[in-house]
């Protein structure tokens, strides 16, 4: 089993920040390669290819869904069953994290606004 919930938010992140790291991006997606190549896109793909942080909340939490039905419905004593429930914390505490860059970056989409609104007070500017 891959953790393809975190490889594919980290391709998203890459994506969204510009990031060129040919390494991770390699990694992610060999781990992805199941998930990628699929003509019809589940969550997974489209998370991987998200290029804005409300696309990748979207996706994820599209993946979060299947990721829990898939916890649910697997045997207590599958060898598989532990790996998969830590997989599931895992993509939570993901989810939060993403989800509190979110609200950072319009805290400071916010702050940016009121600067350019006390600057102009302190320097009004004539029409």
């Amino acid at each position: 089993m891959a953790c393809a919930e975190l490889e594919a938010l980290r391709l998203a992140l890459l994506n969204i920040t510009g990031t060129t790291d040919e390494h991770a991006k390699r990694h992610a997606e060999a781990e992805l390669e199941d998930y990628l190549g699929d003509a019809d896109p589940g969550p997974i793909q489209a998370l991987a290819n998200a290029t804005t942080l409300d696309e990748a909340q979207r996706h994820l939490d599209a993946a979060l869904v299947d990721l829990e039905e898939e916890a649910t419905q697997i045997d207590d004593d599958d060898p598989q069953a532990g790996y998969l429930r830590g997989r599931l914390v895992a993509v939570r505490d993901a989810e939060r994290s993403l989800r509190r860059l979110r609200e950072g970056t319009d805290a400071l989409l916010d702050d940016l606004g009121e600067a350019h609104h006390t600057l102009h007070d302190a320097f009004p500017v004539e029409d």
